[in-house]
């Protein structure tokens, strides 16, 4: 799990040991990993270590990389794959719970992240982990993901009116909240938004530091650009299976197996995130960043309307917010 982080969005097609549940292994399972860089990229070589684990549990996995995360994700409904590693993003569409983990504004930082996934890993959550035929069976961050500017001068909301902005394609909260702003959603994935900012097509993307070496961002931000130094959310990268492809016992020592190995995959991401020179980075002034809270929590609270983010995680997200820091106006005026 120590290598999961070293690109922007681990991710290939692996197949995962499958079990009935409560009885030993049944046949080999298989289990897709999306990762960029295939066979021999980061996140394969996580789970080959995970795959060594899983035999503990009674789970004979056979890995499979993709570098297309949507056909990974779409192997995984169609029955061709028992479970798939993806961002938690796209894993919304498995497990509206956990996928509200990648919500914005809603994490700040890793020590919020920490107890919200040793929550999730506890056996009390396993209810919560399941939605429909699916079953998350392991959570890992991925980076904060931050905004990548090719003109510096795009440094407040306003400013971003006009621009061209890189979403997901998948997801519309993201296409939503760009075109709130008075900006120009263009839909993109995972393989081509970071070639669309390098190549001037788009103006403005997210993306975690990880993957400023990994997509060769710094061709992008040359040679006015800018990262600005404000984390908008979390990402993670999320194990999700087919339930009835693993014993619940299995699925359960497998998110924990993800949990206890969080410091392992921070370690690799803060590595990549060193990579990137100093001279990008800009600040912007607290009152910015109140403001961009407001707007962040109207915007979720707005999308939980909608149907998009799950109310229950959002109130578990504000609950650990307050934990970390009693001082913050929505610990005593909660709307989450």
């Amino acid at each position: 799990m120590k290598m999961l982080a070293r690109k922007l969005l681990l991710a290939g097609c692996c197949a995962l040991p499958l079990l009935s549940a409560g009885t030993a292994q049944a046949d080999k399972v298989k289990i897709c990993v999306w990762d960029i860089a295939g066979n021999a990229g980061p996140a394969m070589q996580a789970m080959r270590e995970w795959q060594i684990a899983a035999m503990e549990w009674g789970v004979d996995a056979e890995l499979l990389p993709h570098t297309n995360e949507g056909i990974a994700a779409e192997e995984l409904k169609s029955g061709q794959c028992d479970a798939t590693l993806m961002t938690g993003i796209r894993a919304r569409l498995f497990n509206r719970y956990s996928g509200t983990l990648d919500s914005i504004g809603s994490v700040p930082d890793n020590d919020h992240l920490r107890i919200l996934l040793q929550v999730l890993a506890h056996p009390q959550s396993a209810d919560k982990m399941t939605q429909g035929p699916f079953t998350v069976m392991g959570i890992a961050p991925a980076g904060a993901a931050y905004i990548f500017v090719n003109d510096r001068e795009i440094n407040t909301l306003a400013k971003a009116a006009g621009k061209k902005v890189a979403v997901l394609e998948y997801d519309p909260t993201q296409a939503q909240m760009v075109a709130q702003i008075g900006a120009t959603p263009v839909a993109s994935d995972i393989t081509n938004f970071s070639t669309r900012f390098n190549n001037g097509q788009v103006d403005v993307i997210g993306a975690p530091l990880a993957a400023y070496g990994a997509l060769e961002l710094y061709r992008g931000l040359t040679p006015n650009g800018a990262i600005i130094n404000y984390p908008l959310m979390q990402i993670t990268l999320q194990l999700v299976a087919n339930s009835n492809r693993f014993s619940a016992e299995a699925m359960q020592k497998s998110r924990e197996y993800f949990y206890n190995n969080f410091d392992h995959v921070l370690e690799q991401l803060n590595r990549e995130a060193s990579h990137v020179d100093p001279k990008w980075m800009q600040d912007i002034p607290e009152a910015d960043k109140q403001e961009y809270e407001i707007l962040m929590q109207e915007a979720r609270v707005q999308l939980r309307e909608q149907g998009h983010y799950d109310a229950e995680m959002l109130t578990l997200q504000r609950r650990i917010r307050c934990r970390i820091d009693g001082g913050r106006s929505e610990c005593t005026n909660p709307v989450e």
